[in-house]
């Protein structure tokens, strides 16, 4: 395996998809590249985490 260029669907910013990455994501069974640079998938994240309001 190699590191791996993609781009960002929400930025549209490349970034590297490091081997590590790559084994991680074999080792977990996800089939699927990220579709995501890292700062927006922390950024969709916190949104997400949110929008759930407190939790009692």
């Amino acid at each position: 395996m190699e590191d791996k260029t993609l781009t960002c669907k929400d930025c549209g910013a490349d970034f590297i998809f490091t081997e590590g990455e790559q084994a991680f994501y074999k080792e977990k069974g996800f089939e699927n590249e990220p579709q995501r640079c890292p700062e927006c998938r922390r950024a969709r994240k916190q949104q997400r985490n949110q929008n759930r309001g407190p939790r009692y």
